[in-house]
């Protein structure tokens, strides 16, 4: 059965616009797997716009179900990952002036150095996923890096507007997910997705696992966490 990783980025991105103590990314983790999230995400970026790097050290410690580290693949970061060791890490491209990630890595480009950064990390005993477009060609190029898993970027089927584009979106999604199954990755799949959108791609099945932020932090500030993420866990169970 899919499971949920809540990301809390967005808790720490209301604390950074006051430069304050509050709200705390680390108390509402502990409140989002207490209401059924099987896995807490963050993103340690390298301009530190909202997740800090004591939030990663005090998660390390308290996070009880899984901790996904998303990071871009430098040299800083993959230090920092293993002095932390995080269960899983998902490289993801990272440009300073992004509002949020924009899109899939571009595994082929720049196949050495994410190729080098998977290594150093399975060899500190982190588990590795690529964060990539449902494109066959870069998910190919992802199974040669070594890592263990994908996490597919949703983004071009939340945006897509009306049932044909979406079904076409579905559809690509849906052959990615056959693909990297037949060459042994795992697959995760996120990225603007919500209450509505994640119908739909949840029904077609083989994504083990759903990271979602944006959503479920907007929907908490109406109906508060718990009930948040239980609506989300519910959905995804029933799909």
């Amino acid at each position: 059965m899919a499971k949920l990783g809540l990301n809390v980025d967005h808790i720490a991105t209301v604390r950074q616009a006051r430069g304050g103590i509050e709200p705390d990314p680390v108390t509402a983790a502990a409140m989002g797997e207490l209401a059924g999230a099987e896995g807490i995400t963050i993103h340690l970026r390298e301009d530190r716009r909202h997740i800090q790097d004591r939030d990663l050290e005090i998660l390390r410690r308290t996070v009880k179900t899984k901790l996904n580290l998303e990071m871009a693949a430098t040299q800083e970061m993959v230090r920092i990952a293993l002095k932390v060791k995080p269960e899983q890490v998902t490289l993801v491209p990272e440009k300073r002036q992004e509002l949020t990630t924009e899109g899939g890595l571009d595994v082929i480009v720049h196949a050495k150095l994410i190729s080098d950064a998977v290594k150093r990390l399975r060899d500190g005993g982190i588990v590795v996923s690529l964060f990539v477009d449902p494109n066959q060609e870069q998910i190919k190029a992802a199974n040669k890096t070594g890592a263990d898993a994908i996490e597919i970027h949703t983004g071009a089927y939340a945006e897509a507007i009306g049932w044909p584009d979406q079904e076409r979106e579905l559809e690509a999604i849906d052959t990615a997910i056959k693909l990297a199954h037949k060459v042994g990755l795992g697959v995760n799949a996120g990225h603007g997705l919500n209450y509505v959108n994640i119908k739909a791609l949840a029904a077609i099945g083989g994504i083990q696992e759903y990271n979602i932020g944006h959503s479920i932090i907007a929907r908490a500030m109406l109906v508060g966490l718990d009930r948040a993420v239980k609506d989300m866990v519910e959905l995804i169970k029933y799909a």
